[in-house]
Parts: C-alpha cells; sequence; structure tokens
C-alpha cells in the first residue's frame, strides 16, 4: 500500500483501530489458519494494522515477521504486542520458499487493482512448498474511498479466485459474509485461505 491518504488515516486511527479489532478472543478464520500451518512455522502477517493478530500467532507458537505502511500502526504493534513489526509496503516482500504462511487480512485491498497480479506472484514466491495463503477483501466493483478517506479496491469472489488460480494458488471455500468496518459502515466481504 502507497496511497498517502490511506496511510495517513492509519496513522491518526491506529489506537481506534486496535480498539475495534479487540474481540477478546480469536476468530474462526485465524484459528483456521494458524491450524493449518506447521507447528512453530514462520508467518508473514502482510499489514499487520495493530498488530492483534500476529501477537494471538506468536501466543500459539508460531514465529511470526509483521510488515504494515503506516508507521502508527507497527508502533502501536511493537508497543503493545512486543512484536519486532517493521515499516514495509507489499511491493517490499521478497524471497523465495521463505514463509509457511502469509496472513493478508483485509490489507491487499488498498493496493490498486492493476497491482494485485504481482502482489499475489510475490506472495506465492515467498511461500514455501505446501504454505497457506489468507486473503480477506470487501467485495464489489472498482475502486473508491471509503467515508474516512481510505482507498479500497473491490472484488467479486470470482474475479478474487481468478487471480489467486493465475498466481499459482489452490483456493479452499470462501467464506463471505458482511459486517461494520472502521467507518461504520457495513460492507460484504469474502475471506479464502489457499494452498500455495
Amino acid at each position: 500500500m502507497t496511497d498517502e491518504e490511506t496511510i495517513r488515516v492509519y496513522n491518526s486511527r491506529a489506537t481506534d483501530y486496535a480498539k475495534f479489532l479487540s474481540t477478546g478472543q480469536q476468530d474462526a478464520d485465524l484459528r483456521a489458519f494458524i491450524e493449518a500451518m506447521p507447528e512453530g512455522g514462520l508467518a508473514l502477517d502482510l499489514g499487520c494494522g495493530p498488530g492483534n493478530s500476529a501477537a494471538q500467532m506468536r501466543d500459539a507458537g508460531l514465529r511470526v515477521e509483521a510488515t504494515d505502511a503506516s508507521p502508527e500502526m507497527v508502533r502501536f504493534a511493537r508497543d503493545n504486542h512486543g512484536l519486532d513489526a517493521k515499516v514495509a509496503t507489499f511491493d517490499e516482500l521478497e524471497g523465495t520458499d521463505v514463509y509457511d504462511g502469509i496472513w493478508a487480512n483485509f490489507s491487499l485491498l488498498h493496493a490498486p487493482k492493476a497491482d494485485m497480479p504481482r502482489h499475489l506472484q510475490a506472495i506465492r514466491d515467498a511461500l514455501k512448498p505446501g504454505g497457506v495463503f489468507h486473503i480477506g477483501t470487501k467485495l464489489g466493483k472498482d475502486s473508491a474511498r471509503d467515508a474516512i478517506g481510505r482507498m479500497y479496491s473491490y472484488y467479486s469472489v470470482k474475479e478474487l479466485i481468478g487471480l489467486l488460480k493465475d498466481a499459482g494458488f489452490s483456493p479452499r471455500t470462501p467464506r463471505e459474509g458482511a459486517e461494520a468496518g472502521l467507518d461504520g459502515t457495513v460492507a460484504p466481504f469474502v475471506i479464502i485461505l489457499s494452498d500455495g
């Protein structure tokens, strides 16, 4: 993510976003991701936000790297969860056969649609053989800003599955739903766990 307005919103709302994400329990999608990982495996939280998910992965026994384009989100993850998070954009992901799993939960939807194929290819390359990839994104068409200024790229389920397959993933059954985001708007979403 390199959209400056989106980064600015996250910088100014890091504490609010952390409270929004704090449910006190691990969600089913994160549990499924952790269970699909080998014991003590290396996970990348790509777009870690305030670090809630990365901390739960670590507490479940995984080794975790966490990155986010928002310096304030990274600061929050370090200060409040003790994570060794670092500031990095999606473009900075590199390496081959590095991770057992990559978690991109409602982060890649901030990347321009034209960039998604190359981001997915970089993720596929960075996964070890047999690794798993989690992606969550909002459903819809085109791109637009939300009520608080964040830029979103929207996808249909079919479109996202096609992109994943084109990058060499084997998507599992998608899970669809709808919930309110940080801006208060209820939006439909899809979550897909894929095998690399």
